[in-house]
């Protein structure tokens, strides 16, 4: 028996499935990631027509089924035509969406994840913030809600959380002045320590609201960088764009 829920989320992505449907893949507040067909929308009259495409958010009623969820309708708030007008800031959001499509779970919790993805959509639209910096907060916030990413507020072998000068890729922790020699460690700045701290422990909805010195930006741009080549180990299609600019 089918079950008539309504869910806030994003479309991540948009499949054509046969003549006139789509296969949607939607983050939504109170299931996690889900799958769900919206019949019909690829025709020119569908009311699902502009509710089915990447970057929509809002409201989605549908149809809980024994092995799928099917689109009945959507009360859009936003497209974030701001985005999807600006081909360079177009590929940033795609890359959230890859992410966040990538990392989420199904019927999970994924409140944090899509709060952070609206948020990193809305910075993109307003342009107060620079895009890669944007993508920098992004990510490792991705890291804090996956539950696995850097110690940046002790040393990762005293504990100490004073003196925190080091950065060890291999042990994922900084480290302190006294423990520099246990492991092959790169200097960090003061500056770059405290963004990442402020990155990890701020709230979502506040996050986006720094400006980094390029110096500062390159060396925490090489810290999560390196973490997601060596323990992500996942390249998203969009990214091929974003590191060539």
């Amino acid at each position: 028996m089918e079950q008539n829920l309504s869910l806030q989320g994003i479309v991540l992505s948009a499949m054509p499935v046969g003549e006139y449907d789509k296969r949607l893949s939607i983050l939504t507040k109170e299931r996690g990631k889900i799958s769900a067909f919206a019949r019909g929308a690829r025709r020119p009259k569908s009311q699902l027509l502009a509710a089915s495409n990447p970057f929509a958010f809002g409201t989605f009623e549908v149809y809980q089924g024994r092995d799928a969820y099917t689109l009945h309708r959507a009360d859009i708030d936003t497209y974030f035509t701001e985005v999807t007008g600006d081909m360079d800031a177009l590929w940033y959001g795609y890359y959230f969406l890859e992410s966040a499509e990538y990392f989420g779970l199904e019927n999970a919790d994924e409140h944090l994840r899509m709060v952070l993805l609206y948020m990193a959509l809305r910075a993109l639209s307003k342009g107060r913030m620079q895009r890669r910096q944007i993508r920098l907060a992004f990510d490792f916030k991705t890291l804090v809600i996956n539950g696995d990413y850097p110690n940046v507020f002790a040393c990762g072998f005293c504990g100490s959380e004073e003196e925190l000068s080091f950065y060890s890729a291999g042990h994922r922790a900084c480290v302190c002045a006294k423990c520099k020699a246990k492991d092959r460690v790169t200097p960090v700045s003061p500056s770059a320590l405290y963004t990442l701290q402020f990155i990890a422990a701020a709230d979502v909805s506040k996050l986006f609201s720094f400006q980094l010195t390029e110096d500062v930006e390159r060396e925490v741009s090489d810290i999560i960088r390196a973490y997601y080549r060596r323990y992500v180990k996942h390249e998203f299609n969009s990214e091929a764009f974003l590191e060539s600019n």
